[in-house]
């Protein structure tokens, strides 16, 4: 065979070109890479070395079509928020061993859900794995009528007709976070909660819970937070000008407590030395050395993988009715908690 090259430099190289190089018919290619039977093993590796010579890739997509199955997964994530970047890692980790291909949906600034979801739609997706969705029950309940919808995240009561819910035990984790902060002397702890995000009635709640049975009742303070950095950096800037301040915070999640910790820095309060904080998620933003956050964890691969399972599931027969998956949290302590002074 030939060394170089038998198609032109920026061509997607074809059947035909595989064919050509291997010195065999397209349809001898197609059976080879179909792996059906009719070609001996000879040929096989003569196809298959060709193939990888030119470089040619079949397209999955295309035999998707022809099968009319798309065996695809949408994925509907935020994209400012480092906790669904994780589970889209977890997402596709779980769905390509099984034969499912991912297609990502991102909700942005100008891009809301019903977009993403909706684009999603066009691209034949099969079923829908939605992280922190925040359309009302109604709207999930129709998307659940055409394709069967996981909600990844978010607690939905009462349940949503069709649609499967796999999440962590957020109150269960935010009692985990105060119990550790109490441990270490800590009773002036604020919570900096999520608004109307996903898991913030939860969180909310374990901390009111928590702060009740230490008997810690009269140091409940709850300030208005939200998921991003700039909340939390704004729900710093007023305890940073409180007095006294409080020695501990929980914050809604990593990336606003990423918030906290810069306001905090820059106004020459010391972490964890002057008040300690913490995180919920445990995302890949938490693990940067730089910021080193005590955090609540959520087991991402398992959250990731049990969303794909409960989706193939659905496609694929399981008539078991659908339900809620409820995932505990853990609390993973860094350098962001100590006692306080």
């Amino acid at each position: 065979m030939p060394a170089t090259p038998a198609v032109p430099d920026g061509k997607r190289p074809t059947l035909a070109d595989v064919a050509a190089r291997a010195g065999v018919s397209t349809a001898l290619v197609s059976i080879v890479m179909r792996g059906a039977k009719g070609a001996s093993e000879a040929t096989r590796e003569r196809v298959l070395e060709a193939a990888r010579e030119i470089g040619y890739r079949p397209d999955a997509r295309a035999r998707l079509l022809r099968s009319h199955r798309s065996r695809l997964l949408g994925v509907q994530f935020g994209l400012q928020h480092p906790f669904h970047a994780d589970l889209v890692e977890g997402v596709y980790a779980a769905a390509e061993p099984a034969g499912y291909q991912i297609a990502l949906s991102a909700v942005a600034a100008g891009r809301g859900e019903q977009r993403a979801v909706e684009t999603l739609l066009a691209d034949r997706c099969e079923a829908l794995i939605l992280l922190g969705p925040q359309a009302p029950a109604p709207r999930l309940a129709e998307l659940a009528r055409q394709v069967p919808v996981v909600s990844v995240a978010r607690r939905l009561r009462p349940s949503v007709p069709g649609v499967e819910v796999v999440r962590t035990a957020d109150a269960e984790g935010a009692r985990e976070a105060v119990d550790h902060l109490v441990a270490l002397g800590h009773r002036e702890i604020v919570h900096i909660d999520g608004g109307k995000a996903p898991g913030a009635a939860d969180r909310r709640r374990g901390y009111r819970t928590a702060m009740n049975r230490h008997g810690l009742a009269e140091h409940i303070r709850v300030l208005p937070g939200g998921l991003t950095e700039a909340e939390g950096a704004e729900a710093a800037r007023t305890l940073a000008a409180a007095r006294p301040r409080p020695t501990a915070v929980l914050a809604f999640n990593d990336q606003c407590a990423t918030g906290v910790l810069d306001v905090f820095l820059r106004s020459g309060i010391a972490v964890p030395g002057d008040v300690s904080l913490v995180g919920f998620d445990d995302s890949h933003l938490a693990r940067l050395a730089h910021i080193d956050l005590t955090t609540v964890g959520q087991d991402i691969p398992r959250l990731a993988g049990l969303a794909v399972d409960r989706a193939i599931a659905r496609l694929e027969g399981d008539g078991a009715p659908t339900g809620e998956h409820v995932i505990a949290p853990h609390l993973v302590v860094r350098g962001t908690t100590a006692p306080p002074r």
